[in-house]
């Protein structure tokens, strides 16, 4: 029956197939809040960020790094894709390669769900449980893009959720995930996962899954409490035309095989580095200069959601700002804390002056 719902939705241009944009207007009216926002930090790639009680940690490559005095909190073997920190002093990393890395206070080290997922994109604790949720069972962090532009697995994703107890035995919660990119315990004490290629925030666990909100502007991934909801950092803007690109296999295909992934028609954390970059002509440049209101391939977006997955508000970085590629947020002390990966910065707001936008 799904088989044939997707065939009826293909032939006419609805549902998954069609290739309408959801506008940014109302609560995701752009602005120029993230772009004009105070530089705590900068650092190449500036990914994920944890809140340790008197310090923040981000993620740059291989490092963690103090976000008080930008000193290396400590090195790894491989490149860091996913951060979290728990109340009683645990530390979990997750590591291109290996898996999760689980550091507790005292110096010890284990690899909860070394053998079930590896490709880590999102942590999370749950009390004394750990939430991991593994991308792509195909692909890496780092060819996220590939990911996206061969359909997952089958048409279908191949990203999943588990849960690890103190003793390492694991639960897998979800599976068949559309690149599952960021997890959060909401106020109601659900599991969270943003699912990026499928635009939407899920809550899994015991049952069916349930959508809270779908159809997203862009591309989600982590996600932040707040007293207000939830903040939720989405990497890169959709398109019509790179979801016209999805929609065509032979032309995915000859591109993918021919072409640098930093020049395909996808997602992008970060533009303008280029000449070969596509999208710079016609409407996108006039006179040399990018306009703010311009069709890009990356942007710099975080939304505030209320307590019903509603959004209330939203800061911007557009076309021709800066600070795009917003992969993680977090909020502590009356501060909001962006990490701009395709800006190299993090950057900060006061939240209480965002309460008056």
């Amino acid at each position: 029956m799904n088989a044939f719902i997707k065939a009826i939705q293909r032939f006419t241009g609805r549902g998954e197939a069609a290739i309408t944009m959801p506008p940014m207007d109302g609560a995701l009216r752009p602005n120029q809040l993230l772009e004009e926002a105070r530089v705590v930090a900068e650092a190449p790639g500036p990914d994920n960020l944890a809140d340790i009680g008197k310090d923040i940690l981000f993620s740059t490559g291989r490092d963690l790094r103090s976000l008080n005095d930008g000193k290396v909190f400590r090195t790894f073997d491989a490149p860091v894709t996913a951060l979290a920190a728990s109340g009683d002093g645990r530390l979990a990393v997750g590591l291109q390669g290996v898996g999760v890395l689980l550091l507790d206070k005292d110096g010890g080290q284990s690899h909860p769900g070394q053998r079930e997922a590896k490709n880590i994109t999102a942590l999370a604790f749950d009390g004394n449980d750990l939430l991991v949720a593994e991308g792509s069972a195909r692909h890496a962090p780092d060819q996220w893009k590939r990911d996206l532009m061969e359909l997952g697995f089958d048409g279908e994703g191949s990203g999943s959720v588990w849960r690890f107890g103190a003793d390492g035995s694991g639960r897998k919660l979800a599976d068949r995930l559309r690149y599952p990119n960021g997890l959060l315990i909401d106020h109601e004490g659900r599991v969270v996962v943003s699912e990026a290629w499928n635009h939407r925030l899920t809550a899994v666990g015991d049952g069916k899954p349930k959508t809270l909100v779908g159809d997203l502007t862009g591309y989600p991934a982590r996600m932040a409490l707040s007293e207000r909801g939830v903040w939720l950092a989405l990497f890169a803007p959709r398109s019509q035309l790179i979801e016209f690109v999805l929609r065509e296999p032979k032309y995915r295909k000859r591109m993918i095989a021919g072409m640098d992934p930093q020049y395909w028609v996808a997602p992008a954390l970060a533009n303008g580095r280029s000449f070969l970059e596509p999208l710079q002509g016609g409407a996108v440049k006039q006179m040399g200069v990018l306009k703010p209101w311009a069709p890009s391939r990356s942007y710099g977006l975080v939304v505030l959601l209320d307590l019903n997955y509603e959004p209330v508000l939203s800061l911007h970085s557009r076309a021709d700002g800066t600070r795009h590629g917003t992969t993680s947020v977090i909020e502590k002390d009356g501060a909001l804390y962006v990490a701009s990966k395709g800006g190299d910065a993090i950057v900060t707001l006061k939240t209480a002056e965002l309460a008056e936008v």
